[in-house]
């Protein structure tokens, strides 16, 4: 309620000094402000959430411009209707814009994106018959009250209500569900994916988002100038609004309004040497990105922030004997997860060759075998981060081979990796509160809107979340950035996030990978506690003695094929294992060496 009302406070300070301000000049720059700021409060989201780099935003601003210019004037439309209409078109733009980011990101992503700026820019330039040219489009209608059109301080005060409302929705959509989810893009994509992040949908969502402000703030300036040409969508636009957000701080809250602010005012000092003004925003924007990556939020954070307690220790504490939330119980009649003739080959590379698994519910299943056996493989194709070329992977009846990740996690398997994927930049609470994002139902209206539903959801969440830390003993850490933490540590908090998701079948790719004999040890007893909760594990690993001690049913790996499966003690005396372990024919394998796989790393 601090931040509403601290927003709500600054804008009727704004209003107010438009009451007392009657200098044509000064309003124009107020309302300059204001349209930068709807601009760079969907880029932030785009960009600063996201983390999707975009380059075309004049583009999408010119999309909205002209086209409440052609519904006002060719179509003699009411302006406030076209005003919404603008705006929806704009949102289908952002639609084609985002195809791109489905395929490619980064520098290359920023390149399309500017192509798409670039493209319009000409389209609007050369097309004279619709479009007017260079010229432009003149008589556009601008807002009414009554018939009445709107005084420059009245587009003021629509310019600052569009503004707070905006930032008042968007904080709620970023506060919760949809911000983590948004932020996991940014961090991790595979990751995001793997705890039930839909990533395409959410990338296509933030590109929409930002396509629709910016169409607002283009329709704005159209109607409020009545007039509008190719001279107000070029490419000088788009780095502008994005040096709004970078200078402001990308990924704040409040740092769309300090670059807003900040910057237009700099442009109107700066207007009448114009090569002036484009050298000072090209220093800032490489200022912003080396020596001020949060921007002014990020260096008024650190000034008037809070001076920050004590850390908590660092350490495992003992857990807590509390129950994990689970989804209800099932009964199964037959394996929980079947795969039958896996394959999948890179070139002439088989990592896999018809591997077939059973996985009874309710049982710690191990995969083992010599590096390069297509273990990972096998964690890759289950959890849907890779597609088998041929064979059947059957959950609880239904076919996955051709599920999508965040698809597989909704229906029940959750993963760690054997290389880490934490989102290092967030707390450990939110990493957890991300493992819950497939089990919430809040959609994107309730969150935007921050609905009752969208409230209970997310209490609910944290609920869930703070058990799960209880039950591994990391509550103490849930405010630490999970990145900050001990290697064992993360890999716990790895853990949790995947038990975040409610499993029915939890794959662990090495988990004990890096840990001390007492960690591994310690790790042990805990997934016998989470098997006891009904979860079913399948766990790869190179620490014997761990696989031996908590294992129900072993399955043996070599060169993508699977040699031997059954009992610890079964496969321990399986000459077919010892050799791919040692090294060694079968045939000169002697008895007494049907012991030493058990001490194999």
């Amino acid at each position: 309620m601090r931040h509403v009302l601290a927003a709500c406070i600054i804008a009727a300070l704004a209003a107010g000094l438009v009451a007392v301000t009657a200098n044509e000049f000064y309003l124009r720059i107020l309302f300059s402000a204001c349209v930068y700021l709807l601009c760079a409060l969907g880029m932030n989201v785009l960009l600063g959430y996201a983390g999707q780099k975009s380059l075309g935003q004049a583009g999408l601003f010119g999309a909205g411009a002209y086209s409440v210019a052609l519904l006002t004037t060719s179509l003699d439309m009411n302006p406030w209707l076209a005003l919404v209409l603008a705006v929806a078109i704009s949102a289908v733009f952002g639609v084609l814009i985002a195809a791109p980011s489905l395929r490619v990101r980064g520098p290359a992503l920023a390149m399309v994106t500017l192509a798409f700026g670039i493209v319009v820019e000409k389209v609007v330039t050369e097309a004279s018959d619709v479009f007017g040219g260079a010229m432009g489009i003149y008589a556009i209608k601008p807002l009414t009250i009554g018939g009445v059109p709107l005084s420059m301080a009245q587009w003021v005060w629509l310019g600052i209500a569009l503004c707070l409302g905006i930032h008042l929705l968007l904080r709620n959509l970023l506060t919760g569900r949809f911000g983590r989810a948004f932020l996991s893009l940014q961090a991790d994509e595979i990751a995001a994916g793997a705890v039930g992040v839909p990533v395409l949908r959410f990338k296509v969502l933030a590109f929409v988002i930002a396509a629709a402000t910016c169409g607002l703030a283009g329709a704005l300036v159209a109607q409020q100038n009545q007039y509008i040409n190719s001279d107000f969508i070029t490419f000088n636009l788009s780095i502008f609004i994005l040096l709004v957000v970078l200078f402001g701080g990308s990924g704040s809250l409040v740092g769309p309004l300090l670059g807003a602010v900040t910057l237009t005012l700099l442009s109107a000092v700066l207007a009448r040497w114009s090569w002036i003004e484009r050298f000072a925003n090209g220093a800032l924007l490489l200022f912003a990105l080396y020596a001020m990556p949060k921007g002014l939020a990020g260096v008024l954070s650190g000034v008037f922030g809070k001076i920050a307690g004590p850390k908590a220790a660092a350490e495992i504490r003992p857990p807590a004997d509390v129950p994990l939330p689970t989804r209800p119980a099932i009964v199964v009649d037959g394996p929980l997860l079947q795969a039958d003739d896996v394959c999948k080959s890179y070139g002439g590379v088989r990592p896999a060759h018809n591997i077939g698994a059973r996985l009874m519910p309710g049982d710690i299943h191990a995969l083992i075998g010599p590096n390069g056996a297509g273990k990972s493989t096998l964690i890759n194709m289950l959890s849907g981060v890779v597609r088998a070329d041929a064979g059947r992977i059957a959950f609880l009846g239904a076919d996955l081979k051709h599920a999508t990740m965040h698809a597989i996690c909704h229906r029940g398997i959750a993963r760690t990796f054997q290389n880490l994927r934490l989102f290092r930049e967030l707390s450990v609470l939110d990493n957890v509160l991300l493992g819950q994002h497939a089990r919430m139902s809040n959609g994107f209206l309730s969150s935007l809107f921050g609905l009752p539903r969208a409230r209970r959801e997310e209490a609910r969440a944290r609920q869930r979340a703070g058990a799960i830390l209880d039950f591994l003993g990391l509550s103490h850490l849930a405010e630490a950035p999970a990145g900050s933490l001990a290697y064992g540590l993360q890999r716990r908090v790895e853990l949790a996030r995947a038990l975040a998701t409610e499993p029915r079948l939890l794959l662990l790719d090495e988990p004990a990978a890096g840990l001390n004999p007492q960690e591994t040890a310690e790790l042990g007893d805990l997934l016998l506690r989470v098997r006891a909760q009904g979860i079913t594990i399948l766990l790869v690993e190179h620490h014997m003695d761990l696989v031996m001690r908590i294992s129900d049913h072993v399955i043996v790996l070599d060169y993508g094929e699977k040699i031997s499966e059954g009992t610890p003690a079964l496969v321990q005396s399986d000459p077919r294992v010892m050799a791919a372990y040692l090294g060694t024919d079968v045939e000169e394998m002697a008895p007494a060496s049907s012991h030493a796989v058990a001490g194999l790393a």
